[in-house]
């Protein structure tokens, strides 16, 4: 069992998602960065599909009422156990009643903690997850909040430490142009210049602001008929500043998708805090 002792910026259970629900209005929601969280249980010897905790910034304080084994991915947030710093994606040992402190990331926006065991609370249609745009999944994180874990898995880590990426000051990101490019006077404009990440970035989609380049102009103020949007879309509303959506975003939309983003930048995406610079590239394959 780990008892949750402080919270700082949300923090919430998180797996890889509940994919297949669409046709319910549900989306898949599941950790932001999810190579962080499949780090993470790799770490700790868990299935990668395992729910850990995904916190944004840092200031998550917990503590173990049994010896368990966890590890911290993601943003580099600083940790201590009973105020000894450990280290960032590393294995760490913890016996009952230690305390795991995390401070707050400078780089990178959300954190993972994996558990051996994998935190074991009740799925709801067939994930741990919490999505914050339909309420669905356990509630956020508070103090007082107990989490039970689940029986350890018979594969025991044979790995001490696992070397992680910076988060650069610039983030390349790869975008498909489409499937609405076509309602832009110059579609190019995307790809043109500099964006930076708005203060109203959550778990549904990071805003962004024009930094450097031209305006995104539509061609018509009309609106589509509602269809659906994936993972990464970049959707675009009347005002010209582009949304691009992360792992809770709606399933349908009314504005056109001027581009979409790579699945394979969308774990870099969900680590860009507010402030933080983005330059779309241009890519022909999915």
């Amino acid at each position: 069992m780990i008892v949750i002792e402080e919270v700082g910026p949300p923090a919430t259970v998180q797996d890889l998602g509940r994919p297949g629900w669409f046709d319910s209005g549900v989306g898949p929601a599941g950790a932001a960065d999810r190579g962080a969280l499949r780090l993470a249980n790799r770490l700790v010897g868990n299935p990668e599909h395992a729910a850990g905790i995904e916190v944004l910034l840092g200031g998550l304080v917990l503590r173990t009422e049994e010896p368990a084994t966890v590890a911290v991915t993601g943003a580099p947030a600083p940790a201590t156990v009973d105020g000894t710093p450990v280290g960032h994606a590393c294995v760490l040992y913890l016996e009952a009643g230690q305390v795991l402190r995390l401070g707050f990331a400078q780089t990178g926006l959300r954190s993972y903690l994996g558990v051996r065991g994998g935190i074991d609370i009740a799925p709801v249609l067939g994930s741990r997850s919490y999505d914050t745009l339909s309420g669905i999944g356990p509630p956020p994180l508070r103090t007082g909040t107990r989490l039970p874990t689940g029986p350890p898995p018979r594969n025991w880590p044979t790995i001490d430490q696992a070397p992680q990426p910076g988060f650069p000051d610039l983030m390349e990101i790869q975008a498909l142009p489409g499937p609405r490019d076509d309602w832009f006077t110059d579609p190019a404009a995307l790809f043109t210049g500099y964006w930076t990440v708005g203060q109203d970035t959550d778990r549904v989609g990071a805003r962004l602001d024009r930094a450097g380049g031209p305006p995104l102009e539509r061609i018509s103020t009309a609106e589509l008929p509602t269809e659906g949007v994936a993972l990464g879309s970049v959707q675009v509303p009347p005002g010209g500043q582009p949304v691009v959506f992360l792992a809770d975003h709606p399933i349908t939309g009314g504005y056109p998708v001027i581009a979409v983003v790579l699945d394979a930048d969308i774990d870099l995406l969900a680590q860009a805090r507010p402030g933080q610079r983005i330059r779309f590239r241009r890519t022909g394959a999915i």
